[in-house]
């Protein structure tokens, strides 16, 4: 078990936020899988992202690595809010637990007034869910729904991602900041980006211990490490063997450019990782020291995950496995009870 502030994710492995978590009946079966240890929504905004037919995504031909020109979720926030609700509720949710699971509700915004916003309807949820009937004991039901501020989306046009230029990332982490000092039962994290440059590592911790009263906990309790790749590029040769006219590749998504993830990610991912664990690690704030690392990228197979963690994450997520696999991709992550002891 890993307990990040107030989630207590058993086992250690959960899906990271995408394509692949979009509806309830998703949601449902990753919740009520006996290998996860929570659940990560896809990223939501107030209103809605909204698809066309650019929007898609495909695996390399030996399904171990996906290419995805996908935003946001196209269902807005307030269904997921309903969604969550409804799966923590259930009589029929994991069945197979003593206790419920929680929740991290992948969430974005553009600016602080929105952000502020989607604070305000999650922690309306949180207060409904206090007073809500649950098939297992909880001693305090709005601790199973924390949030995932994601702030490295490759692929919104005209829009960076905002942990790429921190000016623009502190707006948005004041307003997380005001939330989490407000109601310390609340969990709160950041999705990040892949970093090429290590010493960004540093730059970003530096940026979140500005957020942090003296003598009290970052309002950050952890850091999901890494979202996808952007700027990649992937032919058709790559994933289909075909080929366009006169034997020329043609690309794989309609935008060429899209978000990178899994093995081809994996080296990059795990770099991100240790040299997050390492900065947190010599951080002169213990309350940044306290940050837990959830790590993403390319957890195809068992080894991927113990790689995973001797890298320093505290739990480990996936999402090109899960779109291969489907929910038995936490079966194939999870070690063996003999492994375990």
């Amino acid at each position: 078990m890993v307990q990040i502030h107030t989630l207590a994710i058993d086992p250690p492995l959960l899906n990271a936020s995408c394509m692949w978590a979009s509806e309830l009946s998703q949601l449902r079966e990753l919740y009520n899988s006996p290998f996860t240890g929570a659940v990560t929504t896809r990223t939501a905004i107030l209103d809605g992202y909204k698809e066309n037919e650019s929007n898609q995504f495909v695996f390399s031909a030996d399904k171990l690595t996906t290419l995805n020109s996908f935003g946001y979720s196209p269902h807005p926030l307030s269904q997921y809010i309903e969604w969550v609700f409804t799966v923590l509720t259930s009589s029929e949710a994991a069945p197979t637990r003593a206790a419920p699971k929680p929740i991290i509700m992948s969430v974005t915004a553009s600016n602080p007034i929105d952000l502020a916003q989607v604070i305000t309807d999650v922690q309306s949820l949180r207060e409904r869910l206090r007073t809500a009937s649950f098939p297992s004991p909880i001693v305090d039901p709005a601790t199973l729904v924390a949030i995932e501020l994601n702030t490295s989306c490759p692929n919104i046009p005209s829009a960076p991602p905002p942990s790429y230029h921190l000016p623009s990332l502190r707006p948005l982490l004041a307003v997380l900041a005001s939330a989490a000092h407000a109601d310390p039962s609340f969990t709160i994290g950041l999705k990040l980006p892949p970093y090429p440059d290590v010493t960004r590592a540093k730059d970003v911790l530096d940026c979140l211990a500005e957020y942090t009263s003296s003598g009290s906990r970052s309002p950050f309790a952890f850091l999901t490490c890494t979202n996808t790749l952007g700027g990649s590029v992937l032919f058709s040769d790559q994933v289909d063997g075909g080929v366009g006219a006169h034997g020329t590749p043609a690309f794989a998504l309609p935008p060429a450019l899209g978000g990178l993830g899994g093995v081809q990610l994996h080296p990059l991912a795990l770099g991100t990782v240790l040299s997050f664990s390492r900065a947190l690690a010599a951080h002169a704030d213990p309350a940044l020291r306290a940050i837990k690392i959830i790590g993403v990228g390319g957890v195809t197979d068992r080894a991927a995950a113990k790689r995973m963690r001797a890298a320093g994450a505290s739990a480990v997520a996936c999402a090109t496995l899960l779109g291969k696999e489907g929910v038995r991709a936490f079966e194939i992550l999870s070690e063996p009870a003999e492994e375990k002891a």
